[in-house]
């Protein structure tokens, strides 16, 4: 398998099908998709079922530890994330990254991005991890920090301590839907 898609889930049954839409689209196949609902209440993880039968119900209430269950379900050589209220902008995002990817033996892939209210946002050191690909081998034993929300930032500061080769890829893939009503980062704002 050379890809592993995580998306955790929490309630989001009116979002969702955008994103597992997108992955659906893929022209390139060789992936598998692990959908990790959270506490859900509603009609996500049915949702979720349609898409994948790597669907998984938890009661952690707690976004990192969420993607860590699907890290340790992973098999893929390469990890991506996707929150279940965004989406990918192209059906090509997999096989354009398959085709690039690794060619400067880099660890981790960071593209561009679409961000909601701003626009285009080029490739940087943000520390989200939805705008990445990350070789698994690289994250190891790394894990998310078990809290509420903003739990990439742990995340993407200990797997930089490891010192990974990272590339930069100017190309926009990624549909940041920032402070979706009723998202996480809605609440807590």
């Amino acid at each position: 398998m050379m890809f592993s898609i995580v998306m955790p889930a929490h309630n989001d049954a009116a979002h969702i099908r955008r994103g597992l839409d997108s992955i659906k689209a893929q022209t390139f196949t060789d992936y598998e998709l692990i959908v990790v609902c959270d506490a859900c209440t509603d009609s996500t993880a049915d949702i979720a079922r349609e898409y994948t039968d790597k669907v998984y119900e938890v009661d952690y209430e707690l976004d990192g530890l969420t993607r860590n269950y699907g890290i340790d379900r992973a098999t893929g050589e390469w990890l991506l994330f996707m929150d279940s209220d965004d989406w990918w902008l192209h059906e090509y995002v997999l096989d354009m990254i398959a085709k690039n990817i690794g060619k400067h033996g880099e660890d981790i892939l960071r593209f561009s991005f679409i961000w909601k209210g701003k626009g285009y946002t080029p490739c940087g050191d943000w520390p989200a991890v939805w705008n990445k690909v990350w070789r698994r081998s690289l994250v190891g034993e790394t894990r998310f920090s078990a809290i509420k929300y903003w739990s990439d930032l742990d995340f993407h500061n200990a797997v930089k301590e490891k010192r990974p080769r990272i590339c930069d890829w100017d190309m926009p893939f990624y549909y940041y839907n920032f402070m979706r009503e009723g998202s996480i980062n809605w609440i807590n704002s």
